[in-house]
């Protein structure tokens, strides 16, 4: 491309963001520049703006020199132990991607409507499929007023929750053609104040039923029921094999910890003192990375200050040039998170072609944030985890100390995300965040905290990260554990959190 053509298809990029080069931008000037690295780094460094910004040659240079700057990842040459000889390079793969769809809605009243008429009607399904309830299943709740005075079973979706001038408390729950009122008596016996802290949980936007007797126009609560997920089975799994756990690795931050991550790839290479630590490398098929695998850019106010990598392709390349090292029989799924450059609405698309550019490796599947994945028979459901910070700030005795918790308070509402608001979604036809499938493992990050736990037969999963103590953390006194990675036997479903840290 010669230098007039480059300076045109420069004017073309920036008009593109509402910007126009000044007349005394030469040719010369951006001669040697990527073009679509200068236009990126001056639309962070312009910031927001009213109309047309022309850009004048100061800014120009001066996005040129952080460009130039910014840190070229070094390809890190890890050599497979000469003694290893890893069992999972000997079975054939054995996977399957369910990707949940992104679909694409104007964001107008009717779209809203259809999604949470939408989920009300799968949770209504999985809800009715338990056993016959006592009282009279109400079908619709505007018929409600054929049952007074009679012990009714009504479901709904949650509106609102308010604690009454008498200390009860109050849930609104509607469905599609009427709502009502639910009270939770505050009462002295042993029963009413065990439903009455039950209820407390309650958050809106679930879909839950009530047992409960209607007196006037009010359904006096005797029982919640969520739609939770039956007993599981544990598998039986022929094969030897393991499945590994990352997330929020925020290549490009100043605090990624580059070395403890080599340090893993260098274990999965066989690169292990200890017998029994080289025997589970060997073990590992898979690896599910479940979402903020960069650090991005413009995430947060001046984030720039955080970055040693100022570049969103930089910070990609390196994260591909460390995962080159991984060996070849080892299938990896990559998520996005709220960090990684696609939407920030859930569900979320897989990495975009854009971002990715040429790199291709047969074992490395960008896929999307939430997915199924069923690996060698184990499924698994691996989601970003953003949705764990409404949760937790909204149902008593959660913290991010725990994050295991509200993943199983999740599992029991059969929702990645209930509350609408907590995070940002796609409100299209389908709530493709109801847990319509009961995964084997249900795995998230987004907390920076492992946390493992057993719920009626799925193991629970938060992965931790590999990202160093944040100033925020440390404002809101949160203790991260990175540099740990869990890894799950299919065999004899044994769960072993292997310590990168140095600690």
């Amino acid at each position: 491309m010669d230098t007039s053509e480059k300076l045109k298809e420069f004017s073309s990029k920036l008009s593109k963001v509402k910007m126009l080069p000044k007349a005394d931008i030469s040719e010369d000037l951006i001669d040697n520049t990527d073009i679509d690295k200068l236009v990126e780094k001056l639309v962070f460094n312009i910031g927001t703006f009213e109309g047309v910004h022309f850009v004048d040659s100061n800014e120009v240079k001066e996005a040129i020199s952080e460009v130039n700057k910014s840190k070229i990842p070094v390809r890190v040459e890890v050599i497979k132990s000469g003694d290893f000889h890893p069992i999972a390079a000997d079975i054939a793969d054995n996977y399957k991607i369910e990707t949940r769809d992104v679909e694409h809605a104007e964001g107008n009243v009717a779209d809203f409507v259809n999604y949470f008429r939408n989920r009300i009607e799968r949770l209504r399904k999985i809800l009715n499929a338990r056993p016959s309830p006592d009282g009279s299943p109400v079908e619709r709740l505007d018929l409600l007023k054929d049952f007074i005075g009679r012990d009714v079973y009504i479901i709904g979706i949650v509106t609102s929750k308010i604690t009454t001038k008498k200390g009860n408390i109050m849930v609104v729950m509607e469905d599609e053609t009427a709502d009502v009122k639910v009270i939770f008596s505050n009462n002295n016996s042993a029963i009413g104040k065990s439903l009455f802290n039950t209820a407390s949980s309650i958050i809106n936007d679930e879909v839950i039923a009530i047992k409960g007797k209607l007196i006037n126009q009010f359904v006096i609560a005797k029982e919640i029921i969520w739609p939770d997920i039956p007993i599981l089975e544990r598998k039986s799994i022929n094969e030897d094999l393991g499945i590994a756990f990352i997330s929020d690795i925020h290549v490009g931050s100043k605090l990624f910890m580059e070395n403890n991550f080599v340090s893993m790839i260098k274990w999965l290479n066989g690169n292990s003192t200890d017998k029994r630590n080289k025997e589970l490398a060997g073990k590992v098929k898979y690896i599910v990375a479940s979402g903020d695998i960069v650090d991005g850019i413009g995430v947060y106010p001046n984030q720039d200050r955080d970055l040693s990598l100022p570049d969103m392709y930089m910070q990609y390349k390196m994260f591909f040039d460390l995962i080159e090292n991984i060996p070849d029989y080892i299938q990896i799924f990559v998520l996005p998170g709220n960090h990684d450059s696609v939407r920030r609405a859930e569900p979320q698309p897989a990495l975009p072609k854009s971002l990715i550019k040429d790199y291709h490796r047969d074992n490395v599947h960008f896929v999307s944030n939430p997915s199924y994945l069923e690996l060698n028979g184990i499924n698994v459901l691996a989601y970003h985890g953003t949705s764990l910070d409404s949760i937790i700030s909204a149902i008593p005795g959660m913290s991010y100390d725990k994050p295991e918790l509200p993943m199983v308070e999740l599992l029991k509402r059969r929702h990645l995300s209930p509350i609408y608001g907590g995070n940002v979604i796609v409100p299209s036809k389908n709530d493709n965040l109801v847990i319509d499938k009961v995964p084997d493992i249900l795995v998230m990050g987004h907390v920076h905290k492992n946390g493992i736990a057993r719920y009626k037969g799925v193991t629970v999963i938060n992965d931790g990260t590999w990202q160093a103590r944040t100033a925020f953390q440390v404002k809101f006194g949160q203790f991260p554990t990175p540099a740990r990675m869990p890894v799950f036997e299919m065999k004899n479903y044994n769960i072993t959190t292997v310590n990168f840290s140095g600690e």
